[in-house]
């Protein structure tokens, strides 16, 4: 993978996948809202030898999105997209539900920006009948979270995408995997009051997703029990479900 670009790059899973792929001769797009966080990680990747473009915005606007792929595009045609940039939001302590301004946030950034980060590289990639696009999903999308509804539809409805836009491409030479993580190390997670079952770093993440994606495997989930037990709890009777998960119920911390 010569020419990577990754949304959400500034922290977690998306900077310890920009590690993973830097080197010499590989050419980074990292995008991320944080610009100290992101000028922090470019370092580490010019200094194992990667060329890095750096874009400071929220995937939400497009204008900047699109200038920024076309940009980078023209300049080192993209190989390998992973859209990860997302954002966790919940019920506060003390409330029932998310707001319904934190849902649309939610939605926007995990499902809608992945979307139009899709949409503005896609027609590249076709013309050059290659390229690999990766979308982060999560467990979540296989098995909602009562603490944040709107967080796991934005995650379903990325991995409804991500295989819809994997059968639709076939035959042109473009791959599209969904990555499924359970619980990683991140800013995200660290806003999660509750327990965090099977939680791993966020390199052992990138290392798992990278295996996934050189497999070019259609769902990438772990850990491995988590995700098994995320593709049954559709099958599994409601009550069952409410009593397996009590342990697990969370709050989100508010924002600082």
């Amino acid at each position: 993978m010569a020419n990577v670009v990754i949304t959400g790059a500034s922290s977690g899973i998306g900077a310890a996948l920009a590690r993973f792929y830097a080197g010499p001769g590989v050419a980074l797009g990292v995008i991320g809202q944080a610009a100290g966080r992101l000028e922090a990680v470019s370092g580490g990747l010019r200094a194992a030898g990667a060329q890095v473009s750096q874009g400071v915005f929220d995937v939400r606007d497009r204008a900047a999105l699109e200038g920024f792929l076309a940009a980078f595009d023209a300049r080192h045609p993209i190989d390998l997209l992973i859209a990860n940039a997302g954002v966790l939001d919940g019920r506060r302590d003390g409330s029932v539900l998310e707001t319904a301004e934190s849902a649309r946030r939610v939605i926007g950034i995990n499902l809608l920006g992945a979307v139009d980060t899709v949409q503005a590289v896609l027609p590249g990639m076709v013309a050059r009948g290659r390229g690999h696009i990766v979308l982060v999903s999560s467990l979540a999308g296989l098995s909602a979270l009562p603490d944040a509804p709107a967080y796991s539809a934005s995650k379903a409805g990325l991995l409804a995408y991500g295989r819809g836009l994997r059968a639709a491409l076939v035959g042109t030479g473009v791959r599209v995997s969904v990555v499924c993580p359970g619980y990683v190390a991140s800013a995200m997670t660290d806003s999660h009051i509750g327990k965090q079952p099977g939680k791993i770093s966020a390199d052992d993440a990138a290392r798992l997703m990278a295996a996934g994606i050189a497999r070019n495997r259609a769902v990438i989930g772990f850990p491995r029990l988590l995700y098994f037990l995320a593709l049954i709890t559709p099958f599994i009777p409601e009550a069952i479900t409410r009593l397996a998960t009590r342990d697990i119920r969370f709050h989100v911390a508010p924002p600082d």
